[in-house]
């Protein structure tokens, strides 16, 4: 996973007026019919419309969850009627290949986009390749072809069908309405739109049926967040999740390529700039992201919302604990899960294996279970370790392991874009 900006609020690029005027509506008015507030509840985020309160839509979704998602869908429809940019375009017919942009193709994850694209044999007529100012005009080798780094806005203007999205969140909050309003599908990496309730969440595996949303913008989820939802899928249709405590364990590469050169000069004993607060090889840090008043991370708490907001439950109590990790490629997560119902092993064993996008490896006898260096390069999502937990009912412990750029980030990306097209959205 790329570095992730902090969402400091929705910017307001030129032509999108209309979506915000009906956010405006979105989440103010309709909430109106919700719950008005309480008066021992004056400090907990209100907004003041006139002389009357009413909640947030994070705060409705909590007090009233049914009530709270019909009117976001309501207010859905409302905005694809109103705003051209969020209107699926109509079947017609469909060309063999697309042009696609992708936004930080020199970074991390980019490259890797640009190497999932290739290996996947996804249809690209014309690649478009999108960097920061510096980087404009020079050239990206791509299938045996030089392509020409172009800005945002030239990749609006060459007509992009797709745009895959990898340069942290203050990029795409200003540029994804933009492509979305030239009617150019958006497939987002960073933070900045995931818990956005009009642009879907989505891991292929899991929930593919979001992308019939009326947004042309589509969230790629956080790298930790793919993995698990991806294991536990199936095992929650079946007995239904209770609670989740998960720890994971996450490579630098997660960070970017700052950190990488960190971790190599800290080994090679040479002094250079720094990505953590501290050493980082030899050591671990539990501290990914910022710290935030409750006292976890937003790493933390983004497994938490989008964990929810992907399998459809907000009922699932989630508790994540992340560690930054010297290694070069692969996050790991040591998961505990309590079940609604009881479960055999062998049913569960049975599901794994039949989990979309999983590789079970499980046989500890033989020294064999997931472990990141094993990861790398790989699409899989790792899971082993897989045992009941003794002390409570209903509770498993399993060891889940995927390659952070790829499935973690380019590749749930480009399946994104496979499950567009196979849906007919592009």
């Amino acid at each position: 996973m790329a570095v992730d900006d902090e969402f400091t609020g929705f910017t307001q690029p030129a032509g999108v007026g209309c979506e915000i005027a009906v956010r405006k509506v979105l989440v103010k008015l309709p909430l109106r019919w919700l719950a008005p507030c309480q008066e021992d509840d004056q400090d907990k985020g209100r907004t003041d419309l006139g002389n009357q309160e009413f909640m947030g839509w994070e705060e409705a979704i909590l007090h009233d969850p049914k009530k709270a998602y019909g009117l976001l869908t309501f207010g859905a429809i409302v905005l694809a009627f109103l705003c051209p940019q969020y209107q699926h375009p109509k079947p017609m017919n469909k060309p063999q290949s697309y042009r696609v942009a992708v936004v930080g193709a020199s970074g991390l994850v980019g490259s890797t986009m640009l190497r999932v694209l290739e290996e996947r044999q996804f249809p690209v007529d014309t690649l478009i390749p999108v960097a920061s100012p510096s980087s404009v005009g020079k050239t990206l080798r791509w299938k045996d072809q030089d392509w020409t780094i172009v800005s945002p806005q030239t990749a609006i203007q060459m007509g992009a069908d797709l745009a895959l999205f990898s340069a942290g969140g203050s990029v795409s909050l200003e540029w994804a309405p933009r492509f979305a309003e030239a009617g150019i599908r958006v497939i987002d990496n960073s933070s900045a739109w995931r818990m956005d309730p009009l642009v879907p969440l989505v891991v292929p595996e899991v929930n593919a049926h979001a992308l019939r949303s009326p947004s042309l913008i589509v969230a790629n989820p956080n790298c930790s967040t793919i993995q698990l939802v991806v294991a536990l899928n199936l095992l929650h249709q079946e007995f239904r999740i209770r609670r989740i405590v998960v720890s994971t364990y996450q490579s630098v590469t997660g960070t970017g390529v700052k950190a990488v050169t960190q971790l190599m000069n800290e080994r090679a004993g040479i002094d250079g700039p720094m990505a953590y607060p501290h050493r980082i090889d030899l050591n671990c840090l539990p501290h990914i992201d910022v710290f935030l008043d409750n006292g976890y991370t937003k790493e933390e708490m983004k497994m938490t919302h989008e964990t929810r907001k992907i399998m459809g439950d907000e009922g699932i109590a989630l508790c994540a604990t992340t560690v930054r990790v010297p290694v070069m490629g692969g996050h790991s997560e040591a998961v505990n899960v309590e079940f609604e119902k009881a479960f055999a092993m062998e049913r569960v064993r049975e599901l794994l294996q039949q989990s979309p996008g999983v590789l079970l490896e499980d046989e500890p006898s033989r020294n064999q279970y997931p472990m990141p260096i094993h990861s790398q390069d790989r699409d899989e999502v790792l899971v082993g370790r897989v045992r009941r937990d003794f002390t409570r009912d209903n509770c498993l412990n399993m060891w889940v392991v995927a390659d952070n750029l790829r499935k973690g980030a380019a590749t749930n990306a480009v399946q994104i874009a496979e499950a567009l097209v196979n849906q007919g959205l592009i």
